[in-house]
């Protein structure tokens, strides 16, 4: 899901990254400036974001400035709640009222694009250079990037601030002492029927409780992110393929296909073991029962405590946790998420395979502001590389040019600079969750039903069943709203 996606993430330096992570929260739902920033003057830029964007405002402003900003603009932060939920509504809320300011708005990927079909967003191919949109259009994730465009016109209606995607940790030192070879592991995914095998096997041989931790919770990021990812993985879709992603309505819904269903099948041996009536055979149990109620900081805890063999986390939050040099330094190691299929045994284009679900923030322009102009050049000056380095640096947002990640800069920062190799490979691998105007609610039934089938509380095809005549009837309530 990204930062703010249901999970801490600090804005780090360099200096500070290991021991840092884990931003601390302020009060929900605050629009209102910053008390460490005093008042913005008249010609001030206020960008809504959080305490990360905050942190590093001054190192950033000067970065913007060097890399051609006109001196005259400057922007202050506005910072909000660090719950991505609460700042949505807090967004929706000024946008309704037709505020002036902020601004400017730092968007979760995740549900920019329903602000953009409420035309509470500003279309920035009439706002910003064509050097800036080609390199927007050549230069960046495209995953990233298409979260950002109206899904009917393909018009780029925010900026993509930083991507962000989960990453499986492991401990590489009691893996290669089990007998593994685990070279070119930080680039070739396995198979999940393999890497049970690896983790069971790690862990009977090792002195630790758990194989693999993860976040298995009904909450949002069940729905967008775990298991978005381990289905996707399998070859399944909620809503028949990655073509049917941003427009509800008209649109097929899969969730009861087998690839779903043995995406769930397997994580039902994950957690229960083959004595499980519903497991998939061949897969062993690798994960405690509890990750039922785990989401991101509690999923960690085990695998930060040496407890664990592996661990699926957000990159900026579990290496700087673990791989520290006061933590398991090099013993730990990174390598994409599993696959159940291949992409060529996959029905669906672009699914199977090793996948990741996509997080990151965008920046989107008020359509209200009397500052169009002046939050148009921020967004070109945020374009820049070395703006793009400053805020990978400052604040572990990785560049939306992944690219970047080889730059002699990053090779600096310890210590993600060992897994800079895996983050690359992740950023193709990257499926959004489906966002429209009804994904909240539709996350919400995904993530009940999901974790009703993890638990034993229905069997996969009952839970499946119930969850698909769910989202019919809520596509079915979209299309009758079009046709009328």
């Amino acid at each position: 899901m990204g930062r703010g996606n249901t999970r801490r993430r600090a804005g780090l330096s360099r200096r500070t990254f290991v021991k840092a992570a884990g931003a601390s929260g302020v009060a929900a739902g605050s629009l209102g400036l910053a008390g460490c920033l005093g008042s913005a003057d008249d010609d001030t830029i206020i960008i809504h974001s959080d305490t990360d964007f905050q942190d590093i405002r001054d190192t950033v402003q000067e970065t913007l400035w060097e890399a051609g900003l006109d001196e005259d603009i400057s922007y202050e932060v506005r910072a909000a709640a660090d719950d991505t939920e609460q700042r949505r509504q807090d967004i929706q809320s000024a946008l309704q009222a037709g505020r002036s300011t902020p601004d400017m708005f730092m968007m979760d990927s995740g549900w920019t694009i329903p602000f953009i079909l409420r035309e509470q967003t500003l279309n920035l191919e009439e706002q910003l250079s064509g050097e800036v949109l080609d390199t927007i259009e050549n230069d960046y994730l495209q995953a990233s990037v298409e979260t950002a465009r109206h899904p009917e016109t393909d018009e780029l209606h925010a900026l993509p601030l930083f991507p962000d995607f989960p990453v499986m940790l492991y401990r590489r030192d009691l893996v290669e002492e089990a007998g593994y070879d685990t070279e070119g592991w930080a680039t070739e995914p396995m198979s999940w029927q393999e890497f049970s095998e690896v983790v069971a096997d790690t862990r009977d041989q090792s002195d630790v409780d758990f194989g693999f931790t993860t976040q298995a919770a009904a909450y949002e990021g069940l729905a967008c992110c775990t298991f978005n990812e381990t289905m996707s993985g399998w070859g399944g879709a909620y809503f028949g393929g990655v073509d049917n992603l941003f427009e509800a309505g008209d649109r097929p819904v899969t969730v009861d296909e087998e690839p779903v269903l043995d995406a769930i099948r397997m994580m039902r041996a994950f957690i229960h073991g083959q004595e499980d009536e519903h497991a998939l055979e061949g897969y062993e149990q690798i994960a405690p029962t509890s990750i039922v109620q785990w989401i991101e900081d509690e999923s960690l805890g085990p695998f930060q405590n040496g407890n664990a063999v592996a661990h699926r986390n957000w990159p900026a939050f579990g290496i700087a946790e673990t791989a520290g040099e006061d933590d398991f330094g090099e013993a730990i190691g990174a390598m994409p998420m599993p696959y159940g299929v291949t992409e060529e045994e996959s029905e669906y284009e672009g699914l199977g395979g090793s996948r990741v679900a996509l997080g990151g923030w965008h920046l989107t322009i008020n359509p209200s502001t009397d500052k169009i102009d002046e939050c148009a050049q921020i967004l070109e000056a945020f374009t820049a590389e070395e703006v793009q380095l400053t805020m990978f640096e400052e604040g572990t947002w990785f560049p939306p040019n992944l690219d970047l990640l080889e730059s002699e800069e990053v090779q600096e920062i310890e210590p993600l600079n060992r897994y800079t190799d895996t983050l690359q490979a992740l950023g193709d691998r990257a499926v959004p969750r489906p966002v429209t105007d009804i994904w909240n609610e539709q996350a919400a039934v995904i993530a009940i039903e999901v974790h009703n089938a993890y638990t034993g509380q229905k069997s996969p095809e009952e839970a499946m069943e119930d969850l698909r005549n769910r989202l019919e009837r809520s596509e079915a309530d979209v299309e009758d709203v079009n046709a009328n």
